[in-house]
């Protein structure tokens, strides 16, 4: 197998003090504890033993270790998913119907799950026949012609197909056919895209600051790294079959702003900016995540990195992942249930065995993001660090966009920008380096007037909503669609004064991050007022971002779909100092 092997050259302008000697630490204060929680867990040197063993090129489960393993990783034992990119199998399957591809149980299971590997997911309970292709897309960033294409692949199946920008800042597209995805694959070459290693057990799109490179208030500029994250994992997109058989899903972001708009809480590794004896690093947060089951913020791993290093920890820590990481029930195979199992001193233990140097230094104390920050809303217009130029974050309803939508996107960035859009978790866009003598232009275009405003309602700017049943097999509610409707009529009903955001998930896989949503809202079965079962909502209050970050609990079990703009608008009375608007109407 051949290697892959990457030098990281750390950013020649952090924006750190110019020398050690002016730099106080003690102005800054961590986002997150510098130290772990105390564990002391008993490991057999048994279980130590690497899982996995390299076969061929591909990294195949030890007979020793197949008892009792999930359905899925007996699905990778018999044949591995990336041999359909990297052996061309994808050219094969697409020239067989769909019909005799359903009549063998090898290609029912390549359909189904093998090609989630190639960032392609088989829509069969609504779309039979039809995938939704998730793109990689590090740090958010993407051109003009970029969006052409992809607008381009989705316009040919009309009505089935459309976009979606996602919670973890990239793109994804709907409506594919199997016969036409070899010539989008090489289509997203060409454009410098690729879907592979998107889905499944993969490492999920790098996530980094929105405004890296613009921010006047930036730490460091996160497009470098996330930029070679995304290259090391998949290998400079031509497959990278040493980390394409986890146990299961992996979330990596780089922080890069005091805002922490990349919500390291919630990643599996997370780097955060810190400075230690004059050289700049990051500190390292292991194990956040979200499941049906169980919901983690990630914890310190007590280490820090310099720039260097990061792309050498990363790969410290997917191995041990890897190697020891539980393959049974699925539920139980995300990282933390491993530094549970291990103690996180043994965790890293085994992440430092792995290093190049074969050990971690301990955090440092000199983390960089600050703690008293009052998080800054990106939509509308802001001056970036350049002089004359700004950018314009605008509101891109659910994240859902069309053909049209992004062609025209496509012609804003460029005659208004350098062709560049920043995709954000919260499904919006960024549109960068715009000449300040263009702005009044660009804000009388009549797609920012209609449809996606810069200055959206204080509601509607912290909408997120996932799928839904429209496309998703899983979910359990529409989503989208609801999630527009049930705001607009609260918003008839109350006035809000300050942001509050709500998230919105078809099911308990929670794609829709409720669980960090000041109001959450996961699908459900519930049942009206004549006992009858009906579309309903579980609904979560608290969840927190930023350096005071905390999960959201539930509130209340069930609520019927019907009857959640009357419970919603007295959730905003009640926590969120919302006014009816009768009473504000007749104070007037």
């Amino acid at each position: 197998m051949s290697s892959f092997s990457v030098r990281f050259f750390a950013p020649q302008q952090p924006l750190l003090p110019s020398t050690a000697s002016s730099f106080k630490p003690k102005t800054w204060v961590m986002a997150a504890p510098t130290t772990a929680p105390a564990t002391s867990v008993d490991v057999d040197g048994g279980r130590l033993e690497p899982r996995v063993e390299e076969r061929e090129g591909y990294f195949v489960l030890k007979e020793k270790f197949r008892d009792g393993i999930n359905p899925q990783e007996k699905i990778k034992i018999e044949k591995d998913p990336l041999k359909l990119f990297m052996e061309a199998g994808i050219d094969e399957l697409a020239k067989m119907s769909f019909e005799d591809l359903d009549k063998a149980k090898a290609t029912k299971d390549d359909i189904d799950v093998r090609l989630k590997w190639l960032g392609l997911f088989h829509r069969r309970k609504h779309q039979y026949g039809r995938f939704m292709m998730r793109l990689k897309l590090p740090n958010g960033v993407t051109t003009s012609a970029q969006t052409r294409y992809l607008a381009s692949v989705i316009r040919k199946y009309g009505k089935e197909g459309c976009a979606d920008v996602t919670t973890r800042q990239n793109w994804q597209i709907r409506g594919v056919v199997l016969p036409d995805v070899p010539e989008i694959l090489k289509g997203l070459d060409e454009v410098g895209l690729t879907s592979l290693q998107s889905g499944m057990d993969n490492v999920r799109n790098p996530v980094g600051n929105p405004l890296a490179g613009i921010d006047p208030e930036e730490i460091v500029d996160t497009r470098p790294y996330t930029n070679l994250l995304s290259q090391f994992i998949t290998a400079n997109s031509r497959g990278n079959p040493a980390f394409a058989n986890l146990p299961r899903k992996w979330n990596v972001c780089v922080v890069g702003s005091h805002d922490l708009y990349e919500h390291p809480h919630i990643n599996d590794l997370a780097y955060m900016p810190a400075t230690k004896n004059g050289r700049f690093g990051f500190n390292l947060l292991v194990g956040g995540f979200f499941s049906a089951k169980r919901c983690d913020e990630a914890i310190p791993l007590d280490a820090w990195v310099s720039a260097d290093d990061v792309i050498p920890l990363c790969k410290a820590v997917l191995e041990a992942y890897r190697d020891l990481g539980y393959r049974g029930n699925r539920q139980k195979t995300r990282m933390m249930w491993l530094i549970d199992e291990l103690g996180i001193e043994v965790f890293r233990s085994e992440v430092a065995k792995r290093m190049p140097q074969k050990e971690l230094e301990r955090a440092s104390d000199e983390d960089l993001v600050q703690k008293q920050w009052e998080r800054r809303d990106y939509l509308g217009v802001h001056p970036q660090k350049q002089e004359g130029f700004s950018y314009i974050g605008i509101h891109i309803p659910v994240g859902r966009v069309q053909a049209d939508d992004m062609d025209e996107l496509a012609r804003l960035a460029d005659t208004y920008g350098s062709g560049e859009f920043r995709l954000t978790v919260e499904q919006n866009i960024i549109i960068p380096n715009v000449e300040n003598s263009k702005l009044e232009a660009l804000l009388n275009e009549p797609l920012l007037k209609d449809r996606f405003s810069p200055q959206p309602s204080i509601l509607m700017k912290g909408l997120v909503a996932c799928t839904g049943n429209q496309f998703c097999g899983q979910a359990i509610i529409e989503t989208k669609a609801r999630a527009l409707k049930v705001t607009e009529e609260v918003e008839r009903l109350v006035s809000v004064s300050r942001p509050v955001r709500m998230h919105w998930t078809g099911c308990p896989n929670t794609c829709g991050q409720v669980q960090v949503a000041d109001i959450g809202f996961m699908g459900c079965m519930a049942r009206d007022e004549n006992g009858k079962p009906c579309e309903g909502a579980d609904i979560f209050l608290g969840g927190r971002i930023g350096s005071d970050s905390h999960l959201g609990e539930l509130y209340k079990k069930g609520v019927p779909c019907k009857n959640l703009v009357p419970v919603v608008a007295d959730i905003l009375v009640e926590h969120f100092g919302a006014v009816p608007r009768q009473r504000e109407e007749g104070e007037d």
